[in-house]
């Protein structure tokens, strides 16, 4: 992709400039804003229609996601956006190791160095960051490959990176990526670093996606609600009147679900909650669990790994085995007592914002949209709405994300705001985004 400040190579752009270079340093505030106005133009314009790839791994650390797509102005006939190409690729068992461990505190002393390999954090936060951008430069090759796409024509790509700390309460986020060499391995620039600036305004960094929910799946005649399903559950309210969108973390989805499943099972996730489904609830235990304080925090919120791991939930099955001695669970019971967890946290949520008196719907994405036993414990504790996927709105609920960080990325190349203040906390709405251009 061009540079965009490289467009005022144009003759009549350079005309333009030179005749109105005088009025930049004058008091004519008139001029001042006509020459602003045009440069943004200028540099913007050409971003709104276009070619954009998106990325996205989340905290359940399954696997890397990425879409093609193509992004419509608002008031065309066509939709607002067609999904032309779609790739997900596993994560090389190291990386993911490596990844896992970094997010976790003190979680690398659990690796085992080779000569060749780091033995400090940092040195692993190095290494991670260019092991990631390199495996994500070849899901975006693979993409364009096989859907038989030349690179010079994707204007940017929207990469978020993995998150290993998110600390919202210290006014940090962390994404490993080196974003350099995936646009010098792919030849197309790349958007990152989406969080940090939100958080420079007073935001928690997240979430991010409700932005892009209302964009494209607001509905000005009803209530809808966006469950995401990944590591972290998280919702997005799209009121029908002119209310602000209200969006949060709800608490754990598949990160804990994938942690329980692939420690007591030969698989690395409970395929449509099979395995739950043929557990019981252990209402004591998820009554404890339901104490967490995160549950009972206000939104704005958001949380991760830090909170929710493996490790907490030991802890607390722990705790449980130490006041309930005499009972007896099985650790399918402790899946159906996770996803009961889930099911739970999230409708409780929801009924704040869809009930008796207010009519909605609400549309689930992400991985736990698969798991068809989730689903059904969702519906049965929101009884006043339909539950169902995103695929009625015309996305498959795997691509949401994916799609969400494309459109970040368009967002940021257009000079438009990515956040939405009244879902983060923020103090104004920013752009997004740090660009690292071809």
């Amino acid at each position: 992709m061009t540079n965009p400040t490289q467009t005022t190579n144009d003759p009549e752009n350079t005309e333009f400039l030179a005749d109105s270079s005088d009025s930049v340093g004058s008091d004519d505030d008139t001029n001042y804003a006509a020459l602003t106005e045009a440069l943004e133009q200028t540099v913007f314009e050409s971003f709104d229609d276009g070619l954009y790839i998106g990325m996205m791994s989340g905290t359940s650390l399954d696997g890397m996601d990425a879409v093609l797509c193509q992004f419509n102005n608002a008031g065309n006939t066509q939709p607002p956006m067609q999904l032309l190409a779609t790739y997900n690729q596993d994560f090389p068992p190291r990386l993911r190791e490596v990844l896992l461990a970094l997010c976790q505190p003190n979680g690398i002393q659990e690796l085992t160095s080779t000569a060749d390999e780091p033995n400090s954090e940092l040195d692993w936060f190095g290494w991670v960051s260019k092991e990631y951008a390199e495996f994500a430069s070849d899901v975006v090759n693979t993409l364009l490959k096989q859907s038989n796409t030349d690179g010079e024509s994707v204007l940017a790509i929207g990469c978020h990176g993995q998150t290993v700390r998110h600390r919202p309460q210290l006014g940090f986020s962390l994404q490993l990526l080196d974003a350099n060499v995936i646009a010098e391995r792919t030849g197309i620039s790349v958007v990152s670093d989406f969080r940090r600036r939100d958080m420079a305004v007073g935001g928690q960094g997240a979430p991010l996606v409700p932005a892009f929910h209302q964009a494209l799946f607001a509905a000005p005649d009803s209530t809808r609600v966006l469950l995401n399903l990944g590591g972290i559950a998280n919702i997005t309210v799209l009121p029908a009147n002119d209310s602000p969108v209200v969006g949060y973390d709800t608490g754990p989805a598949n990160l804990l679900l994938d942690a329980w499943t692939a420690l007591h099972t030969d698989h690395s996730y409970d395929a449509g909650g099979a395995w739950a489904q043929s557990g019981q609830v252990i209402e004591p235990l998820l009554n404890q669990l339901l104490e967490y304080p995160f549950f009972a925090k206000p939104y704005p919120k958001s949380t991760g790994r830090e909170d929710f791991n493996l490790a907490w939930l030991q802890s607390e099955l722990q705790h449980f085995d130490q006041i309930s001695a005499s009972t007896r669970y099985s650790s399918a019971d402790v899946q159906a007592t996770l996803t009961e967890l889930t099911a739970i946290s999230a409708s409780m949520q929801i009924n704040m914002f869809i009930n008796a008196h207010v009519d909605g719907s609400v549309y689930v994405c992400g991985g736990g949209a698969l798991n068809n036993y989730l689903m059904t414990r969702l519906q049965a504790h929101l009884p006043h709405c339909t539950v169902e996927t995103t695929a009625s709105l015309g996305l498959e609920p795997t691509w949401v994300e994916s799609v969400a960080f494309a459109w970040l990325a368009r967002q940021t190349l257009m000079g438009e705001t990515g956040n939405l203040p009244a879902v983060t906390g923020a103090s104004k709405s920013v752009v997004l985004g740090q660009v690292c251009f071809a």
